[in-house]
């Protein structure tokens, strides 16, 4: 028999490499699910999942209407021609809001929430025309000054950062990511997403729910280093007199965007693809496919109000 001292059995435990493993979690952030799961080899898990735990949170704390002292929240109670200097991160999403509402001519509209904040979901109600012809929407009313500041021109001017903070909070993660080299990972926020490598050394399958069927799946596409957003009329809704009044607006009226169930969009960044979703969700079939065709390294699938899956020209060959 051979007989091992604890020095020796402590010195080969420290030798020997850490077994990699998959590391999974979910928890609600930004209002809605979200999930991480990654393959590491080491003991940091569970300080990597943290670190993203507490970026979302940053982040919500920062953009969401709904915290007094946020960021956004502060912007929203500004007086009229009240100068606003705000944070580099804050700009860089104005600025970024701004160059897709002037390449959607307005389809894409942070403020869209003077309207937005006129509607109630989980009490089924909706503003009349009456309300809505009194709200101020439009990136023209938010104004930049030379010395870095920003102010607004109407008391009414709201923003809502909904279409693109969760696209640009998953792709922080992603750099968290990839700051520890991690190599293979899933990552979603809701209706925002990331694939990192493989699963299993398989492409991972990132299934788009049904729109009508939240326990189905309309389709499942093999994706790697890839974002995918799907903006669709059922994560926030109410019916009223048959009417299906969902959270999507079209920044020209006030009102729901019309004729679509879902939009998916797969590109480099979490925040173009976020952001694009939105849009191409408002601008509709036509218009949203002839978009996403323009822009390159965008793909985009559209689910109408019949079912039927009409895709961009990139993903049919053309």
């Amino acid at each position: 028999m051979i007989m091992r001292s604890p020095l020796l059995i402590l010195l080969l435990c420290l030798w020997l490499p850490a077994q990699a493993q998959w590391h999974s979690d979910s928890w609600d952030s930004m209002g809605t699910r979200a999930t991480l799961e990654f393959w590491h080899q080491g003991d940091h898990g569970k300080d990597i999942t943290e670190a993203i735990r507490q970026e979302f949170n940053r982040i919500e704390n920062q953009l969401s209407p709904w915290i007094a002292d946020s960021e956004l929240a502060r912007f929203n109670r500004l007086a009229v021609d009240q100068k606003f200097s705000p944070s580099d991160e804050f700009r860089f999403l104005l600025e970024r809001s701004s160059l897709y509402s002037t390449t959607s001519n307005g389809a894409f509209d942070i403020t869209f929430a003077g309207a937005g904040q006129l509607y109630n979901y989980r009490t089924a109600e909706a503003p009349d025309d009456a309300a809505l012809q009194q709200t101020v929407i439009g990136m023209q009313h938010i104004h930049w000054h030379e010395d870095g500041s920003i102010s607004k021109d109407h008391p009414s001017v709201r923003i809502d950062l909904g279409g693109i903070a969760k696209g640009y909070a998953i792709d922080r993660a992603v750099a968290i990511l990839r700051a520890h080299n991690i190599d293979n990972a899933y990552l979603s926020l809701g209706g925002d997403s990331y694939v990192l490598g493989q699963r299993d050394g398989r492409l991972w399958q990132v299934g788009i729910r049904h729109p009508r069927n939240s326990k189905a799946v309309a389709i499942t596409l093999p994706l790697t280093e890839i974002a995918v957003s799907t903006s669709g009329d059922y994560e926030r809704f109410f019916v009223r007199d048959g009417e299906h009044i969902h959270h999507i607006l079209n920044p020209h009226t006030g009102k729901p965007a019309g004729d679509i169930m879902s939009v998916t969009v797969l590109t480099g960044q979490g925040i173009d693809a976020d952001a694009l979703s939105t849009t191409i969700f408002v601008m509709g079939i036509e218009e949203g496919l002839a978009l996403a065709n323009r822009m390159p390294e965008v793909s985009a699938i559209i689910i109408d109000l019949k079912g039927k899956v009409h895709y961009s020209d990139d993903l049919t060959g053309h």
